[in-house]
């Protein structure tokens, strides 16, 4: 089921409307609820971030990869590896990106095992939690680089549940602008 603006229990105002993406999980959504996103091809700009993992992403690669080598730590937490990539274009500065992105610019953990971990579907969104719950917003980074923000019909608000897995709601912090 979509969820939709019409689906919150309450409105903050027609700006920030509360959405509710699971039964009792709802959101402030603090962006053009108009907005859509659709990745496009070739376009791996989020994949030369390091990725959060939270705990139980932690479980869930462990079942696909080995942890050893394919995570670091950076101020305590959890991410994933960034390696050297041959690609030219969407790697970071240092010529790095996430350890699953294959040189063809296709997720591997999604490929092979149709699964990503929570801050790659939360992507282009950015979390915090505010006093009033969870806020979702777009993420600065995202509007500078992201390709794929109004490129299609597919409005955010429409599909947050695609977007923002439940688990979230049971972080202490799920805050997602954390990067390595």
């Amino acid at each position: 089921m979509a969820a939709s603006a019409s689906t919150g229990t309450a409105t903050d105002g027609p700006e920030n409307p509360r959405v509710e993406v699971y039964p009792d999980c709802e959101v402030v959504v603090d962006f053009d609820p108009d907005l859509t996103f659709e990745c496009v091809d070739d376009c791996t700009w989020c994949c030369h971030h390091g990725v959060l993992l939270y705990d139980r992403d932690l479980l869930e690669l462990a079942e696909r990869a080995t942890l050893a080598d394919t995570t670091t730590q950076f101020r305590g937490e959890p991410f994933v590896t960034r390696e050297e990539k041959s690609r030219d274009t969407h790697v970071a500065d240092d010529g790095q990106a996430c350890a699953f992105l294959r040189e063809d610019g296709r997720c591997s953990l999604h490929l092979e095992h149709d699964w990503k971990p929570t801050r790659c579907s939360v992507f282009p969104l950015g979390v915090r939690l505010e006093a009033d719950g969870l806020h979702v917003d777009i993420r600065d980074s995202a509007h500078e680089h992201c390709e794929g923000l109004d490129v299609s019909e597919r409005r955010v608000i429409d599909n947050l549940e695609a977007f923002l897995p439940e688990l979230l709601w049971d972080l202490e912090n799920p805050d997602s602008d954390r990067e390595l």
